[in-house]
């Protein structure tokens, strides 16, 4: 196919090799897994986290509900409708082919090399 691999960065990589990002990054793993294309994560050492032992364990920080309400200003569902919009997902460690660091690149399993 035209994609031979996917390269994404994360916010913070935690003890286990989940990793957090932008929103949709989670989506874009479990696309890559499904078609076969390497799903690679860039990220300076700075965002390993080993005092994060899981992507459960990542706090992720809840946008507010009006991004999702409002379209210019004006709303497009009543004002009381509970509304879900986190600035971040996790991606699952499995899902992650490598994590590629300004050392090097480290295969999994992520917890004994991290």
């Amino acid at each position: 196919g035209k994609i031979q691999a996917c390269i994404t960065g994360c916010d913070r990589v935690a003890a286990n090799g989940d990793t957090a990002n932008k929103i949709g990054t989670l989506g874009v793993a479990i696309l890559a897994r499904h078609f076969g294309i390497p799903f690679y994560i860039a990220a300076p050492t700075s965002t390993i986290d080993l005092s994060c032992p899981t992507g459960a364990d990542i706090p992720i920080e809840e946008r507010s509900a009006d991004e999702i309400r409002l379209i210019n200003g004006d709303y497009i569902c009543p004002s009381e409708v509970p509304v879900y919009n986190p600035g971040f997902d996790v991606t699952p460690a499995d899902l992650i082919t490598a994590i590629v660091t300004e050392h090097g690149i480290i295969y999994p399993p992520f917890t004994d090399k991290l």
